[in-house]
């Protein structure tokens, strides 16, 4: 349920012409196509300001962030089901995604030496490549 900054609900209408039945899941998929997007473009991984202009270069860029970004998402989804869920704000929306929860132990893995992770985050590479 989308809710404006107050916290009200916001009341959302579908227009589907086609299969009718479908058009709510179909939005739902709409949401997180756009949520990709967003992490690679602008809240992330910013692909844009390389200003790659030949297309094997961005294939290549391109295809090495999506790995990242699903690295990060399988490596969030771990840490919150099996060490430490992602917190639950006051409006009943996640603190942060389960990309930038597992974004975030990558860099504490990989940056700090000292740190002492509770799983291995390098196993989840196996399932990407």
């Amino acid at each position: 349920m989308l809710k404006n900054s107050d916290g009200v609900p916001e009341l959302q209408i579908l227009i589907c012409y086609h299969r009718p039945e479908a058009a709510v899941a179909t939005y739902r998929q709409r949401w997180q196509i756009e949520t990709w997007f967003r992490a690679m473009k602008s809240s992330g991984f910013n692909i844009e300001d390389t200003h790659l202009r030949d297309i094997d270069r961005i294939a290549r860029l391109t295809a090495m962030v999506c790995m990242a970004l699903v690295w990060a998402y399988l490596v969030g989804e771990h840490k919150d089901m099996n060490v430490k869920a992602v917190r639950i704000l006051k409006h009943g929306k996640c603190a942060k995604s389960l990309v930038k929860y597992g974004w975030e132990e990558i860099a504490n893995v990989l940056l700090r030496p000292l740190y002492k992770p509770k799983f291995d985050i390098f196993k989840f590479l196996y399932l990407i490549c």
